[in-house]
């Protein structure tokens, strides 16, 4: 279907975007934003200088890297980061994720079919079967799996050597993962929400390899409405690209900015639909707070792990949502962004 086109003078309407083709040499170009050196992947400066270390050790020893976890919310770059180790240790990385290991006889294939050194990139970790994790202890501390072979009393155990690997566990819920299971990783990461500054150089350097030019003013605004994220800066400047392509300009402008994320529903502070609903929810039917999780989930007709992992992170992060053993509290800031006046209660609290 061709793509509609539009005049720079009109505006852009949301059914313009939803039924625009991409072709497949675009899609490529898309998957290739994520940083492919090291000197690309900007921001976490503790946690990158951590790695260097021990990247450069192991290069010096000639020994395979330290088992690594990495933390964090989603979208900061856990597996651009996996990728980037490899890179620099000049290995193969492999892919795979916890729930996707459903048997031991999986992990052995894989980690069998890996050359010494490799790596193995395992995401959501904490998802992994308990009986996989427990035959992925000895892989990672003598570098052997155990297999047992045969059922009732002529069962026995069989021993593979495996090749010296490293893996790299990447987790949404650090606080799920068992203690043996942490403890077998050497080098630990949290990665945090990314500087303003650190989001704008990600989506200036995106935008070249999109082969389209961003005002200053506008990648300021994009930074500051990308929730500290870079995947989610660069969703929204690849939808700020495709508006500012239906309206025949070559470079995106605030103007462009301000109506993609219009489109987007995501307002000055980087809330999107859902995040406004959750305060509002607590708001207009609880007072304000306190509400358990529990019945705010069912409010909002979600899940309880969409509202803890996803919803409520990012609302403590900017001071409008607060925990407390009663339950959850909409803050006078919240009430402020949602132009409301917030109540003598709230207010006496807050003194």
């Amino acid at each position: 279907m061709p793509i509609k086109t539009v005049s720079k003078s009109q505006k852009v309407g949301k059914e313009d975007i939803l039924f625009q083709t991409t072709p497949p040499e675009e899609e490529r170009i898309i998957t290739s934003l994520r940083a492919s050196t090291w000197d690309e992947f900007y921001g976490q400066p503790a946690a990158k200088k951590s790695l260097a270390i021990a990247i450069q050790a192991a290069k010096k020893r000639k020994e395979p890297l330290e088992h690594i976890l990495l933390y964090g919310p989603p979208g900061l770059g856990k597996t651009t980061l996996a990728h980037l180790i490899g890179h620099e240790m000049s290995v193969n990385v492999r892919i795979t994720s916890g729930p996707a290991i459903e048997r031991a006889g999986d992990l052995a294939a894989i980690l069998t079919n890996l050359a010494p050194n490799d790596i193995l990139f395992i995401d959501e970790i904490h998802r992994l079967n308990k009986v996989v994790e427990e035959t992925l202890y000895p892989a990672m501390e003598d570098f052997a799996l155990d297999i047992v072979i045969g059922k009732g009393p002529s069962a026995r155990t069989l021993r593979l050597d495996l090749p010296p690997v490293t893996i790299i566990g990447a987790t949404t819920r650090a606080g799920l993962l068992s203690s043996p299971m942490r403890d077998r990783f050497g080098v630990i990461e949290r990665l945090s929400f990314y500087q303003i500054d650190d989001l704008e150089k990600i989506i200036e350097r995106a935008a070249k390899k999109l082969g389209i030019s961003i005002h200053a003013k506008a990648k300021k605004e994009l930074a500051l409405r990308s929730r500290g994220t870079p995947r989610i800066a660069l969703r929204l400047l690849k939808r700020s690209r495709d508006v500012a392509e239906i309206a025949e300009q070559k470079e995106i402008t605030d103007d462009i900015i301000v109506q993609a994320l219009t489109l987007l529903g995501i307002d000055s502070a980087g809330l999107d639909t859902s995040d406004r609903r959750l305060l509002t929810t607590v708001i207009e039917k609880y007072n304000g707070g306190p509400i358990g999780i529990e019945t705010l989930a069912a409010a909002l007709s979600e899940d309880i792990d969409t509202v803890e992992g996803i919803l409520e992170p990012y609302l403590m992060q900017l001071g409008f949502l607060k925990r407390t053993p009663r339950g959850r509290f909409v803050t006078v800031n919240a009430y402020h962004h949602l132009g409301l006046q917030a109540p003598k209660r709230i207010l006496d609290n807050l003194t």
